[in-house]
């Protein structure tokens, strides 16, 4: 069901788009199904505009980063397409160089940079802590913004 809900969007989103690219990722926001669906609720109000990862994980997994025009399908909790997203702006910057700007797009808690920083420390450290590495200030972070395109 899961599958076929995030099929059905992308051959929606196809129809509307025929010059759609023909491979996507289907992804969740964070780690947790609370985390993913409060996430995804604030991306189709509008109030979250931009993601931050950590790019150690990309470079550990060979996995591409993300780039200026990519789409992809987010998933809420349960693993349900909710809309489909294509990435405007892309940054690399440490830890620590994360603008308040970028934390007000991110759309959490008070929207504040000291906020932003407070729950991604948290984030990224659980994430070092998977993979045998310690977190500080400097490590690469990447800072995404995006559009919705798409949605039911």
């Amino acid at each position: 069901m899961k599958n076929e809900s995030i099929n059905q969007m992308w051959e929606h989103y196809q129809k509307i788009n025929p010059n759609a690219p023909k491979a996507y990722v289907a992804w969740a926001f964070g780690d947790s199904k609370e985390m993913a669906d409060e996430l995804a609720k604030l991306m189709l109000e509008g109030t979250k505009t931009a993601t931050a990862s950590n790019y150690k994980l990309y470079e550990l997994e060979k996995e591409e980063l993300p780039y200026v025009g990519l789409v992809n399908i987010t998933l809420d909790g349960e693993g349900i397409a909710v809309a489909v997203a294509e990435t405007t702006s892309v940054e690399i910057v440490s830890f620590d160089e994360v603008t308040a700007e970028h934390a007000y797009l991110e759309g959490e808690g008070d929207r504040t940079l000291m906020y932003w920083r407070e729950v991604h420390e948290d984030f990224f450290k659980k994430e070092f802590e998977g993979i045998n590495q310690e977190f500080h200030n400097k490590i690469p972070v990447v800072c995404e913004r995006f559009k919705i395109i798409y949605k039911k």
